[in-house]
């Protein structure tokens, strides 16, 4: 789902070892460090010949801190109705799809550049002035992004385009949707009506780049149960109204031309439309 440009900066500037990152080998590393228990550690993996990459962004996050600060975009901002990102996705009569996230404008979250009066955009802030990074500031270079709008291919045909606004939750969300849509066999609406969570565990890709270690927000309609079991593991819950995570839409089109499409009911208008 997320594309070289999202995991690691302009491509055109920076190589990205995609493969190793998808790998089986890889995978199956990362699996080890999934433990009964919520960690409060956050360990980037180390791969071969970024061991330098690794070290000089790591020192600069401080990932093991623990600093409280305010995690951007916040849920709050998703309930003020202030605007925001929008997602579209859009199948024609002859397969054609797209799935789009316009953003860029977002600046309520863009630091004022000091002296000069103006907001940076909302991409161009993910940028560092430390030069040696994929993400350095240089000229021409595109930004790192959290937009991820996706498009699925099932045997080949181009079959889903689904996506979400909200910032570094959109990966989050659109894997819930995706596993309870394809593994799960949940049809569109089903799979976009189950309770949401994410984690502002990983630094923000936003200014001022904090993190909230072990938080996992939750929907209240996960259960007591649930929501009970995870706490006794260790995470620092924050516990939401139902119907107030997540704002993803989807649409699909079936080999025989059949056309679907769902939209979420949480908190700002979405619509599912055909015809």
């Amino acid at each position: 789902m997320p594309t070289a440009k999202s995991i690691n900066g302009d491509p055109n500037f920076s190589e990205v070892p995609v493969a190793h990152l998808l790998s089986e080998n890889y995978a199956a590393e990362r699996r080890k460090l999934v433990g009964a228990d919520a960690s409060f550690d956050l360990r980037p993996g180390i791969i071969p010949g970024f061991e330098a990459q690794h070290d000089l962004t790591t020192k600069m996050l401080g990932v093991n801190s623990q600093t409280g600060a305010v995690y951007e975009p916040t849920m709050a901002h998703l309930s003020e109705k202030r605007g925001d990102t929008v997602h579209i996705d859009v199948i024609d009569r002859d397969g054609n799809m797209v799935s789009v996230t316009p953003s860029g404008g977002w600046l309520q979250s863009s630091p004022t550049v000091p002296g000069l009066g103006f907001c940076l955009n909302s991409r161009a802030q993910m940028f560092w002035l430390k030069p040696g990074l994929p993400t350095s500031l240089a000229p021409g270079k595109r930004p790192r992004t959290t937009l991820t709008p996706s498009l699925g291919l099932y045997e080949g045909r181009p079959t889903l385009a689904f996506g979400t606004p909200g910032g570094d939750q959109q990966e989050q969300w659109q894997l819930s949707f995706f596993l309870h849509h394809i593994h799960h066999q949940l049809n569109l609406q089903a799979a976009i009506d189950q309770p949401l969570f994410h984690t502002a565990h990983f630094p923000s890709s936003f200014y001022p780049r904090s993190r909230e270690p072990g938080s996992l927000i939750a929907e209240e309609n996960f259960g007591r149960d649930v929501l009970e079991a995870l706490a006794r593991k260790g995470h620092k819950l924050t516990i939401t109204d139902p119907w107030t995570i997540g704002r993803l839409t989807a649409a699909r089109r079936d080999a025989d031309g059949l056309m679907r499409a769902a939209a979420t009911p949480r908190l700002m208008q979405a619509y599912a439309v055909g015809r």
